[in-house]
């Protein structure tokens, strides 16, 4: 029995048990509803990783070839914002 790997937002669904402060819990059902309740947990959740392994890449990046230059972050961000708009992806900021 071979075990499938999945990325961030891939595979199918799976129950966790999640503890929230109950003021987050409310503001997040009064924002979106009782339906879409994992949904915004999963999207947020999805985010933060996904900020965390471009930080991951950059803090290496940096480590091996100096730090980023002001012209090549904001080139990076352009890139970054038509790749996954285009994708449907990551929304881009505009």
């Amino acid at each position: 029995m071979s075990e499938t790997t999945y990325s961030i937002g891939e595979g199918p669904a799976t129950r966790v048990s999640l503890s929230l402060p109950e003021g987050t819990a409310e503001a997040i059902r009064s924002r979106v509803g009782k339906r879409e309740f994992s949904a915004f947990i999963t999207a947020a959740v999805e985010r933060e990783l996904r900020g965390q392994v471009l930080d991951e890449y950059l803090a290496d990046y940096e480590s091996r070839k100096g730090p980023v230059s002001e012209q090549a972050r904001l080139r990076a961000r352009q890139v970054f914002d038509e790749v996954f708009a285009e994708e449907d992806q990551w929304p881009a900021v505009g």
